[in-house]
């Protein structure tokens, strides 16, 4: 019996790692054209995320761990290839001698306006295969919905204003549409919501009139993910404080994961199969900061399973004593594709 629809899951997202030159470089390799990419300097210096995708157009970006609005940069990440992207010689993408990540996602371009909701989208990028969805939307100064595109329920919607500056907005299923997480804090979850307590559904989400995600004339875009099994997987998990930590079943070998102790303040906490890629070496990064990559034990604690993932240390970062953690976790490849072939453990 098919398990996923999805063989390869490298044809909707990849990490990438490259060294900066100073001087223009294509980074090749990403297996697809990314229409999201999420980046940051690993070592060497302390220098913000960036994010860029193709429903704002390339050069603009915004930045996960700060409230600014969008800017642009000519010489940062110029043009999205068939196979990657063009970056230009801005020290956020390229200093020569730097290290870099990325974490790309595909979804279908620019994509077009969406009318599901009361208010329409400017562009749509939606692929219904992987569950992604980037949509760029006006607010109205009123609770309003806004159209995905998905088909199905997302469980995490990312909000940022890009024509001003303001935090980014988190909804996250296993947290619930009364309360909110934000991306670029450590604070745990807040009590009251951006989406008028109402869950979105398989065609919109709904926004407040509040500066974070739905004030008039403000614009927005809106990053919706949703479960695709064997592809990804949004959940959470309560940690017990031992050096033998939970198991956490994805149904699939993580390629990334984005950690974050909801029940309390804590940094959000990023690691791949690329950083350094072996189980007790995945280095870490912290998605709300500027700071350069973590290497400490606590950060080389998550084992990347065929299956899922593991903790091993004591830490309040993923395995906190009776603490409640969120995650977002994408495949390196099913645990058992279409094709029959099984993943196989690192």
């Amino acid at each position: 019996m098919a398990y996923t629809p999805i063989n390869k899951s490298t044809d909707y997202f990849n990490t990438k790692l490259w060294t900066g030159t100073g001087s223009e470089q294509t980074i090749s390799g990403v297996e697809f054209q990314p229409d999201m990419v999420w980046l940051k300097q690993r070592t060497s210096s302390t220098r913000n995320h960036n994010l860029y995708d193709a429903v704002r157009g390339v050069t603009k970006r915004i930045y996960p761990d700060d409230t600014s609005a969008e800017d642009t940069d000519a010489q940062s990440l110029k043009s999205f290839n068939a196979d990657g992207f063009v970056l230009g010689t801005s020290t956020n993408v390229n200093q020569n001698g730097g290290t870099y990540a990325s974490w790309n996602w595909k979804a279908n371009g620019q994509g077009s306006s969406n009318t599901d909701g009361s208010i329409n989208t400017t562009y749509t990028s939606v692929n219904t295969t992987s569950g992604v969805s980037i949509s760029k939307y006006t607010g109205i100064g009123a609770t309003a919905t806004v159209g995905h595109g998905l088909g199905v329920v997302p469980k995490v919607v990312l909000i940022k204003g890009v024509s001003n500056a303001g935090s980014w907005g988190m909804y996250h299923a296993s947290v619930g549409a009364a309360k909110k997480m934000v991306l670029n804090t450590n604070a745990a979850e807040a009590s009251s919501g951006w989406m008028n307590s109402t869950a979105p559904t398989n065609q919109v989400f709904t926004v407040i009139n509040d500066g974070d995600v739905g004030t008039n004339g403000y614009t927005y875009v809106a990053y919706s993910f949703a479960d695709v099994q064997g592809y990804s997987k949004f959940g959470s998990y309560t940690g017990n404080g031992n050096a033998v930590g939970p198991f956490v079943y994805t149904g699939f070998k993580p390629a990334f994961l984005l950690i974050k102790k909801y029940s309390a303040t804590e940094e959000w906490i990023m690691t791949d199969n690329k950083r350094i890629g072996y189980n007790n070496q995945n280095y870490g990064l912290f998605a709300n900061t500027n700071a350069v990559e973590q290497t400490g034990s606590d950060f080389q604690s998550i084992d990347l399973l065929s299956n899922g993932f593991k903790m091993n240390v004591n830490t309040g970062y993923n395995n906190g004593s009776g603490a409640t953690y969120i995650y977002m976790a994408f495949a390196e490849a099913p645990l058992v594709g279409s094709n029959n072939v099984p993943a196989n453990a690192r």
